[in-house]
């Protein structure tokens, strides 16, 4: 069946019409947007999706409401928004849409509805507020689509519609930025578990480039692992820590304390090391001008941090 409209409420917008239009947007793109509360249009009919208005949740008819008395409920028994019945429906053939790859897909799926589709439920049933954010409320998601709604005294019978549109446009750059991330978090897993396995028993992972590599590490249980060297633009490498947690910035080893906040020629000669270019004061990361160099310092910084432990202290430093 083609879709040919897309219909959800006219009026004031939230945020949760406003991400499902993101989503059915991309997926018809051909199709045109109806903003309405008229019987004609949220009435279900041969090309046409309702979402957020219409009193009913019946996907096979096309209509994705959540405002009924037995209203959809999620497995925990959260109540669903439209998006978060949207997205149930479609956000497969969405994300398919980015080419993603087919063995990803559950995993990002879930992965999105759990960290970005599930909040938006949860605020606009009232499960939580946006106020639970403190001083942050405004700027989260929902927060900020909340100020691109026409002032009160703008008369304009035009103006909720291009707020609306523009809301669209804006929270499609949020939806669309954070798919991408997820799909690129996953090849970052692919590429890092590679560097884990080669690195073998070593200390030091190597990594091609610069990558989320923390997950793999984790998944792998190599808690050999103390330093991850990297090349990056304009030649240079870098050597960095490895976090002990998700939160936090506690790592597994620190840089040897002499080289803080020393750069170039100093920081040759303390370290030894021909090529050193920088060491940041924190001993969470350092640079040099090749990989000999930088694989130099990060066999010190396990010899060192190896010393510490013997010596009873931790390999952090701490």
């Amino acid at each position: 069946m083609t879709i040919t409209t897309l219909v959800t409420h006219s009026g004031g917008f939230h945020a949760d019409e406003v991400l499902s239009t993101v989503i059915l947007t991309r997926l018809y793109p051909e199709a045109e947007v109806v903003r309405s509360r008229a019987p004609e249009w949220i009435t279900p009919a041969e090309g046409r999706v309702i979402y957020d208005v219409g009193g009913a949740h019946d996907p096979e008819a096309g209509i994705f409401d959540h405002h009924q008395r037995e209203s959809p409920l999620r497995e925990d028994e959260t109540p669903f928004s439209s998006f978060g019945l949207v997205w149930t429906h479609f956000g497969m053939d969405y994300l398919r849409s980015f080419d993603i790859p087919e063995g990803d897909l559950e995993k990002i799926h879930a992965s999105f509805d759990r960290s970005f589709v599930l909040p938006v439920d949860q605020v606009d049933n009232g499960v939580v507020s946006v106020s639970d954010a403190g001083p942050l409320a405004s700027l989260t998601l929902p927060g900020l689509i909340e100020t691109l709604k026409p002032v009160f005294d703008d008369t304009d019978p035009e103006s909720e519609t291009r707020a609306f549109h523009a809301a669209v446009g804006i929270a499609r750059q949020f939806v669309e930025a954070r798919v991408n991330r997820s799909a690129a978090k996953r090849r970052a897993e692919v590429l890092a578990a590679e560097a884990v396995r080669a690195a073998g028993d070593s200390p030091i992972l190597e990594l091609p480039m610069g990558m989320p590599f923390r997950p793999a590490v984790v998944e792998a249980g190599a808690d050999h692992l103390l330093f991850v060297v990297t090349p990056r633009d304009g030649g240079d490498w870098t050597l960095g820590g490895i976090r002990k947690h998700d939160e936090g910035f506690e790592q597994r080893a620190d840089l040897p304390a002499a080289w803080g906040g020393l750069t170039d020629a100093e920081l040759e000669e303390v370290s030894g090391v021909k090529g050193a270019k920088f060491c940041h004061k924190a001993l969470f990361i350092a640079a040099a001008s090749s990989r000999e160099a930088i694989m130099k310092m990060a066999e010190l910084a396990v010899e060192e941090a190896r010393c510490r432990a013997t010596e009873g202290g931790s390999a952090t430093g701490a």
